[in-house]
């Protein structure tokens, strides 16, 4: 059975530098515990036994309470086994991932164009990670596309998509407002003092603003 999407969609991406990293296990059970429901393991710099490593401990964590998807590393995805893959722009034909995790995975692309899009739809991505909406952290100097982007690429394709850069409970309702089925957070939970109350403060923000999108 192929696993669905949570609509609406809040998806923690991971980043151990943000904070204490000894603590990052636990802080992400906390933001799923607020509400997070796609947990995206993403620490690049990790070699493939470290990172499958955090994985399992994660998964043990999060148990299935949230979904959870690896950047990039298909074959630790595989191993797990995750719920799915994250693929950059760049990364390997979504084929290529499908072969691997079989047709029942989850696999999202990010794209940054509606160019993109079309072409992750083509290649049958299950959805979108789509930025930068607002300047953040992750990518400083960055001129961000906004919520135009998500409007955008949702007149031109199907899939879900999800906002991701310097969302915050205050802005999260333009991403949404736009066509975006959900938002995806780094810092703005990491970084929290409280990882759970941050988590169910977006969660709660996101759902109003679905709630009000699908009604118009």
């Amino acid at each position: 059975m192929a696993i669905a999407l949570p609509d609406p969609s809040l998806c923690l991406v991971t980043d151990r530098h943000v904070g204490d990293e000894s603590t990052l296990v636990e802080r992400v059970a906390q933001a799923v515990a607020g509400g997070v429901d796609l947990v995206q393991l993403r620490e690049k710099d990790l070699h493939g036994a470290q990172l499958l490593d955090l994985a399992t401990r994660l998964r043990q964590a999060i148990g299935d309470r949230a979904l959870l998807v690896i950047n990039e590393r298909v074959d630790v995805a595989a191993a797990l086994p995750a719920d799915g893959a994250q693929l950059g722009e760049d990364a390997v034909p979504v084929s290529a991932a499908r072969s691997i995790l079989g047709p029942d995975r989850l696999i999202g692309r990010s794209v940054h164009s509606v160019e993109g899009a079309e072409r992750a739809v083509h290649e049958g991505a299950d959805f979108l990670v789509v930025g930068t909406m607002f300047p953040s952290r992750s990518h400083p100097g960055e001129e961000p596309a906004g919520p135009r982007l998500v409007a955008q690429i949702i007149k031109s394709c199907s899939l879900p998509a999800i906002g991701i850069g310097g969302i915050t409970s205050e802005n999260c309702s333009q991403v949404i407002g736009a066509g975006a089925m959900g938002v995806a957070v780094i810092t703005g939970i990491l970084a929290s003092p409280d990882p759970e109350k941050a988590a169910r403060r977006l969660k709660e923000a996101l759902v109003a603003a679905r709630e009000k999108q699908s009604s118009t």
